[in-house]
């Protein structure tokens, strides 16, 4: 009995070939599995100032979101109301809700880096806006101008600031606040993957190039506008063109208006090239998804405030800024489905 054991076991020992081959048969099926996970996504620990940029942003989301509501301005008599029906609380909420989604999932934890690449931009962009908001709340009346506000053509004689415009700058600081921490928190972050992006990556940054200084030229135009009347001589049956004023656009305006222009467009330029070098490949669709977000708004508020007044119109340049919106979110998709991937924490 204890030879037959032994001869079994000598029989197995000198066969290295057959263990080679049975583990070499099992390798096929988990190769697949792999293909599957695609450029899988290593998350280390989230550190607290991550943490804090998604409470901050998360906050700013919601306060922007309340802000839509309430009265804006009241301009030379006029009552300004962002949201007056549920198509202007669709385009009005459409940046705030983005904030507040991405600030949820960055406090938690789950993917850090693109909703710290989300923060940094918006933020960068934030601070353009929030030096236009403080003129327009109190600047403007230094040298009154028409401007079109949701749709409302009026002249800045007279200004006085609503809870909405109250709400809306306390925003705006909020998501400069963000993305300043979210830059102190991005170093600190581990994030990464195994690169499927990189090859794609020149081509991303090319063509966000093209598209910020589109959005750039577009923006320096507004996106509604007054049209000009033709009016006729009863007597002579000649007519004449009669230019009427428009809305100031976005370098026209003087002051802190100006500054945050200038600001707005080179954040804007900036940003463009910068998001989709972002790694991992979801910082760089975080980033990309913070230029979509704010171009389309930005665009839709435009054709908003063409359908609300018959007296402006939608232009072109605002026409284009849509296009150039929808191509921004085309790059963010393509980024986001190029390689799906799994998250795996590390430790686990």
């Amino acid at each position: 009995m204890p030879a037959r054991d032994r001869a079994p076991a000598r029989s197995t020992a000198g066969r290295p070939n057959a263990r080679r081959a049975a583990t070499g048969a099992a390798r096929p099926a988990r190769r697949p599995a792999e293909r599957a996970a695609g450029d899988p996504v290593v998350v280390g620990a989230v550190p607290a100032a991550a943490r804090a940029t998604g409470v901050l942003l998360a906050l700013a989301g919601l306060i922007g979101a309340v802000a839509v509501f309430p009265t804006y301005l009241t301009v030379g008599g006029t009552t300004i109301d962002v949201v007056t029906g549920p198509l202007d609380a669709l385009v009005a909420l459409l940046a705030p809700l983005a904030a507040l989604l991405v600030g949820v999932l960055l406090a938690r934890g789950r993917v850090p880096r693109l909703g710290l690449a989300y923060a940094a931009v918006s933020g960068a962009l934030a601070i353009g806006r929030l030096l236009i908001e403080l003129h327009q709340g109190h600047g403007s009346t230094a040298r009154p101008a028409v401007e079109v506000l949701a749709g409302e053509r009026v002249l800045t004689s007279s200004v006085e600031t609503g809870a909405g415009w109250l709400l809306g700058v306390v925003a705006l600081g909020l998501t400069v606040l963000a993305g300043g921490v979210a830059l102190v928190a991005w170093g600190r972050t581990v994030m990464e993957d195994a690169g499927a992006l990189d090859p794609l990556r020149p081509v991303l940054a090319g063509v966000a190039v093209l598209l910020g200084v589109a959005a750039v030229l577009c923006l320096a135009l507004p996106a509604a506008d007054v049209p000009d009347r033709v009016v006729t001589d009863p007597v002579t049956g000649l007519e004449t063109v009669v230019t009427v004023e428009g809305p100031q656009a976005l370098l026209e305006r003087p002051g802190l208006a100006l500054l945050g222009g200038l600001l707005l467009a080179g954040a804007l330029l900036l940003c463009s090239v910068t998001a989709p070098s972002l790694r991992p490949r979801l910082g760089a669709v975080g980033g990309l998804l913070a230029l979509s977000v704010f171009v389309l708004a930005t665009a839709l508020a435009g054709m908003r405030d063409a359908a609300r007044s018959p007296e402006v119109e939608w232009t072109v340049p605002g026409m284009a800024l849509l296009v150039v919106g929808l191509g921004f979110a085309g790059l963010t998709v393509l980024a986001w489905r190029w390689r799906t991937g799994t998250t795996v924490t590390a430790g686990e």
